[in-house]
């Protein structure tokens, strides 16, 4: 039915954000280059990784990685219909590893498939292509709609933190030209005096060991939340002795994302372990009589001063904020009644708003799961496409 062969090694400084022709690895596109491997319309399979199995389509020229296994089409087998029969046949169940996922070429090679006609294989295409346009199109919508809440979550923050609750509060200006107009009863400090610790986690991490104490990183940061990861890094009970000498990190002090690509990450430090963080994160801790914990948490989250984030980064190997920039930064400082009033509200609204973005997200996951059950009934033979036919 068809022959199949891994693509060709590839550096990473050979592939570009713009070139001339794609770069297919295990997962899809990885960008571009200037040579190709193929010319012709091919179905693409991941071989390594938690993606192995994954199904793409290139046409034209392009280069294939090692990474993907190309699947040429012999004759009488359509390359559209064989991507689908493909996705169906869920070829990550026949990973050869537990620790690293890998699809081999010849394991892959002798899986018994269905052999349908050529007319009725362009058949089922047809009548694929049309039904799951129809169903990506909802996921598209749904997709734009946690979008436009998500927005909506992040505009309520950014007006309860920088305005108040009271939307006929008089306001002034409060001297900081990113920030623009407070309430007038509110003052304006820097995180250097509002906060009794400004300071980022250990630049030089010491040695893994399998059993420890945990050293967190940006990573460990999900969704506005700490959480602990399967494969977080561990560090001995010596070593992080020695870490928390210099600081120990509390219960209510904030995590704020301070290097690289997830810059402005924010999360609470919630009751627990104990742990050290890498140099990635830097921890706040709230001076009580100035800043409740969770509205500098809110505030280090509203538009304005994620934008001046952005605005300031330094870089080195990756962007960053250095601590010297980041504690000159200033925070609105309402009363500390006002300030967990503050939070209460934007709390109760951003449960609301999660809800229906979880809802959604449901949604989503059920219309996939339907358009994987369409397709493989479509190219099992369980759907009669006989109409496309005529």
């Amino acid at each position: 039915m068809a022959g199949l062969r891994a693509g060709a090694a590839i550096t990473s400084d050979r592939i570009e954000p713009e070139g001339d022709y794609p770069v297919f690895g295990g997962n899809g596109l990885r960008g571009y280059t200037s040579s190709y491997t193929h010319e012709g319309e091919f179905p693409l399979v991941g071989r390594q990784g938690a993606l192995c199995g994954c199904v793409a389509f290139a046409s034209g020229k392009f280069w294939a990685s090692e990474h993907a296994i190309v699947v040429t089409p012999k004759a009488a087998v359509d390359p559209h219909w064989l991507a689908d029969l493909l996705q169906a046949m869920s070829l990550n169940t026949y990973s050869q590893s537990a620790a690293q996922p890998g699809l081999g070429v010849e394991s892959v090679g002798i899986i018994p498939a269905p052999a349908p006609s050529i007319e009725e294989q362009r058949a089922i295409t047809t009548f694929l292509d049309r039904e799951t346009a129809k169903i990506d199109a909802l996921v598209a919508k749904k997709e734009q709609l946690i979008e436009l809440l998500q927005e909506r979550r992040t505009a309520i923050i950014t007006n309860a933190a920088t305005k108040g609750l009271d939307p006929n509060v008089p306001l002034k200006d409060s001297g900081v030209e990113w920030l623009g107009l407070i309430p007038a009863h509110w003052g304006v400090t820097r995180l250097r005096y509002g906060c009794s610790l400004l300071r980022d986690g250990t630049h030089q991490p010491p040695e893994r060991v399998a059993t420890g104490h945990p050293l967190l990183s940006v990573w460990n940061i999900i969704d506005g939340k700490l959480v602990r990861l399967p494969d977080d890094s561990m560090i001995s009970g010596s070593e992080f002795q020695v870490l928390e000498r210099s600081f120990d990190i509390r219960e209510n002090d904030v995590l704020l994302a301070i290097v690289g690509a997830t810059l402005g990450k924010v999360a609470i430090v919630p009751p627990g372990e104990s742990f050290a963080v890498q140099r990635s994160l830097a921890v706040l801790r709230p001076r009580r009589q100035l800043l409740y914990f969770g509205y500098l948490a809110s505030f280090l989250q509203s538009r304005p001063f994620q934008s001046l984030l952005w605005q300031s980064i330094g870089y080195s190997a990756q962007p960053g904020i250095y601590l010297n920039t980041l504690a000159s930064f200033h925070v609105p400082a309402p009363s500390i009644c006002e300030q967990v009033a503050i939070v209460e509200f934007v709390h109760r609204m951003a449960a609301i708003i999660d809800e229906l973005i979880a809802r959604i997200a449901g949604a989503i996951d059920h219309l996939k799961e339907l358009r994987a059950a369409l397709i493989s009934a479509a190219v099992t033979g369980k759907i009669d496409v006989k109409e496309e036919l005529a």
